[in-house]
């Protein structure tokens, strides 16, 4: 499994299924280092739909050994290829849960700017955070603005690593250069290009000037 760090793609399952797919092997071939999928699934996606698509995503992602999470649908990981699920909020009922999903799985979780998630997360088996959002973004208007002290501070409470999302793009990531972080999370900065291959080693060059 790789190191949790680098280019971390989002995709939006909603997206019309040749377009999706055949974007994401760019990605994939750009060099893309996880792969999460958005819980907006089309209005007529049934369950099946869900792990007949999961299935083609995660043997594209096999191929360049890219791990598969899944958003917020935990119970997918059963019957499925997914490498693990990421969280917006914490579940009511963490506890059980956590004892359902296999030790090997990977286990990220939303952070904004309170503090007390960051340590819950630190305190329960969480593998990585990403912080939303940074900036303004159409695809995370859900997001509040996170103020870059919170990611220092976060620094402070926890060594997991940390991912920055919203509204990032290779110009403005050289802004946030004075954070510790590990890597970025993209949605459509990535999915909405002519070229994502291209588009993702903008971003891995971007990300590797800062981390010199």
């Amino acid at each position: 499994m790789r190191k949790l760090e680098g280019i971390y793609l989002v995709i939006d399952p909603s997206m019309e299924e040749g377009k999706l797919l055949q974007k994401l092997e760019s990605a994939i071939d750009g060099g893309i280092d996880i792969l999460q999928i958005w819980s907006h699934w089309s209005k007529k996606a049934t369950h099946e739909d869900k792990v007949k698509l999961i299935d083609k995503i995660t043997a594209i992602a096999a191929t360049k050994n890219v791990p598969v999470l899944i958003n917020e649908e935990w119970q997918l990981l059963k019957e499925t290829k997914l490498n693990g699920v990421h969280f917006d909020v914490i579940p009511e009922n963490w506890t059980e849960v956590r004892k359902t999903i296999p030790k090997e799985k990977i286990i990220g979780f939303t952070a904004g700017n309170d503090l007390e998630r960051i340590r819950w997360a630190n305190e329960n088996e969480i593998d990585y955070l990403s912080f939303c959002a940074m900036f303004p973004s159409s695809s995370a208007i859900s997001c509040e603005i996170v103020k870059p002290s919170t990611v220092l501070l976060a620094r402070q409470i926890t060594s997991l690593p940390l991912f920055l999302s919203g509204g990032i793009n290779p110009e403005n990531l050289q802004s946030l250069g004075l954070l510790d972080f590990q890597g970025v999370a993209i949605i459509s900065g990535i999915m909405s290009a002519d070229n994502p291959a291209k588009k993702v080693k903008e971003y891995k060059t971007a990300l590797a000037e800062i981390k010199k």
